[in-house]
């Protein structure tokens, strides 16, 4: 099992970075209480459910009655455990109080402390989590970063492969019965050789390797399939360095059941070869 505990200090980005591991695969759990730590933490490790032997959870002062029990709970929580990890969140007080009031959040310390500042919150949070932050395994300034390079620093600590931290979506669909609303990329396939014109191959789908092999055995269709790979293969890195998390490619052709789901699932096994997550639907292949 793999559990990481992300702590650190309030406005420094632990919600952003919890959103990253969640689009990595994680189970992920945002302000679990303390006390309730060593009790999940059994839970996930005897469950046989495999969505939480990855797992993420937010550990800070909103969790915390007793503020001074923080640092000693999870450094033992670790030293029991050896495959709990702690990732710190940091970003100066400056910074902090900056973000602050530009949301015009509540500090989540501002109620137990004499002076409800923001200035006076974020300091007292900072002499708290001192100690912590000196044995944690991984520690992230985000003073100075932009999202993106947030969630490229966080991926290149807990992905050994980045390419799938983004989902493909590989959609074949009939332009007759409206383009997907969620796509993010539509290729046209009716100028291709059309499957419907064949008596003995009208009936089927391109599940069948009949149409498919119909389909494929022309020119123009390989043609169509190298050049909208070779866009592909250049664009979708890029989609993923732009931190894109989720894209949606649609196929469409008349009907929905001949040449776009051929094209489809052509898309799909040469993207799942590169060890990207992918995804096929079919959407109209029934209608």
């Amino acid at each position: 099992m793999e559990f990481i505990v992300i702590t650190g200090m309030s406005g420094a980005g632990k919600t952003g970075a919890l959103r990253v591991f969640e689009d990595i695969g994680y189970y992920c759990v945002d302000n679990i209480p303390i006390s309730m730590l060593e009790s999940f933490y059994s839970l996930c490790k005897s469950t046989s459910d495999a969505m939480m032997k990855r797992v993420a959870v937010v550990v800070d002062v909103r969790g915390s009655e007793d503020l001074n029990k923080i640092e000693g709970t999870i450094e033992d929580f670790r030293k029991t455990h050896s495959d709990v990890r702690i990732l710190f969140i940091d970003a100066r007080e400056d910074c902090i109080i900056i973000r602050y009031k530009e949301t015009r959040r509540k500090h989540p310390l501002a109620d137990r402390i004499s002076d409800a500042s923001v200035s006076k919150a974020v300091e007292y949070e900072n002499n708290i989590f001192t100690p912590l932050k000196e044995i944690a395994d991984y520690k992230i300034d985000t003073t100075y970063m932009s999202d993106k390079q947030f969630r490229e620093r966080i991926l290149s600590m807990f992905m050994e492969n980045t390419n799938q931290s983004l989902s493909l979506t590989f959609m074949s669909f009939g332009f007759k019965h409206g383009a997907p609303l969620e796509a993010d990329l539509v290729f046209d396939v009716r100028c291709l050789p059309n499957p419907f014109y064949i008596p003995h191959l009208k009936p089927l789908t391109g599940l069948d390797k009949a149409v498919r092999d119909y389909v494929l055995d022309s020119d123009e269709t390989m043609g169509y399939l190298k050049r909208t790979l070779e866009l592909l293969d250049f664009s979708v890195p890029l989609y993923l360095k732009e931190g894109k998390s989720e894209l949606v490619i649609a196929i469409g052709c008349t009907g929905g059941k001949h040449r776009s789901v051929t094209v489809a699932i052509q898309l799909e096994e040469h993207f799942r070869k590169k060890n990207y997550k992918c995804a096929i639907q079919h959407r109209d292949i029934n209608k």
